[in-house]
């Protein structure tokens, strides 16, 4: 049986069955498992654990404020969003060490492609930690928003250490606070896959961009290459719920869906890497 730690509350267990070595590793690490979900035909293992004392959380009320302000989502909505909220506080930790990694692998040029585009009044959905940040043009006015409280914390201490003024906040991109037409430029590079309305999220993106305003996205998507989706069909249900990862989402439908007008699309790595940019008309 063979253990991969991919969080320090989530375990994936390749194997039929727990067993005690696992389970002496998790009591060690100070870890109460909660919830065991066989996957696979039992193949596959998924393990949640705790802290044993409960989990240490952050400004409960600030993070949750703004998510019940900012429109109506439905209740299976808000409840997503809260639980990938919950997962991104408890990775951020170790986020910029993971993502470095598919960063390598998967995303190559990628941020530095979509964030040398922007111009003028730029939000960011998704920030994170601020990966981004870099690679923005000295003279764009970014604005940054994410779910996470933990996640914000390491942006805001990226910025810093860039001397980057950047506006960074809760937000929920399924339901922006900022008014029509505001900003020049919406970027977002891999933050589309774990927004669980993913089409309201872009709805949003079109409302607050001007007349005229480019759409910049980076995404994994799923991959036309029969083999390749395959595997992503098996993988599928253990990111989402272990990491509330969707693997199989077409951002460019929704895109089209909105009337945006899609001037470049760019797919690599056996289509699971999607590179987009699109327009918003001068009249809508």
């Amino acid at each position: 049986m063979m253990t991969d730690i991919l969080d320090p509350l989530v375990f994936w267990v390749y194997g039929a069955h727990i067993n005690r070595r696992t389970l002496d590793k998790a009591d060690r690490a100070g870890l109460v498992i909660e919830h065991v979900e066989a996957r696979w035909n039992g193949m596959v293992q998924c393990i949640v654990a705790q802290p044993k004392g409960g989990r240490v959380t952050m400004s409960e009320h600030e993070r949750a404020g703004t998510l019940q302000e900012q429109g109506k989502p439905s209740h299976r909505e808000e409840g997503e969003t809260k639980r990938v909220q919950r997962i991104y506080d408890r990775n951020a930790s170790r986020y910029d060490t993971v993502i470095r990694i598919m960063e390598r692998l998967l995303v190559g040029d990628g941020r530095a492609w979509a964030c040398g585009q922007a111009h003028g009044d730029v939000l960011e959905i998704a920030i994170g930690t601020g990966r981004n940040l870099p690679f923005y043009p000295e003279n764009v006015r970014v604005t940054g928003i994410d779910v996470s409280l933990a996640m914000l914390a390491r942006a805001r201490e990226r910025a810093a250490a860039l001397g980057r003024d950047a506006d960074l906040r809760v937000g929920n991109a399924q339901a922006l606070e900022f008014p029509n037409d505001r900003f020049d430029t919406v970027v977002c590079t891999l933050g589309l896959c774990t927004i669980p309305d993913d089409r309201q999220a872009i709805a949003e993106m079109k409302r607050v961009l001007r007349p005229g305003g480019t759409l910049l996205l980076l995404e994994h998507v799923r991959s036309p290459v029969l083999p390749v989706r395959l595997v992503q069909r098996l993988l599928a249900p253990l990111f989402l719920r272990c990491e509330g990862d969707h693997l199989l989402r077409e951002p460019l439908t929704g895109v089209r869906a909105e009337g945006l007008a899609v001037e470049r699309l760019e797919r690599s790595k056996f289509g699971i890497m999607e590179r987009l940019i699109a327009r918003k008309a001068e009249g809508a």
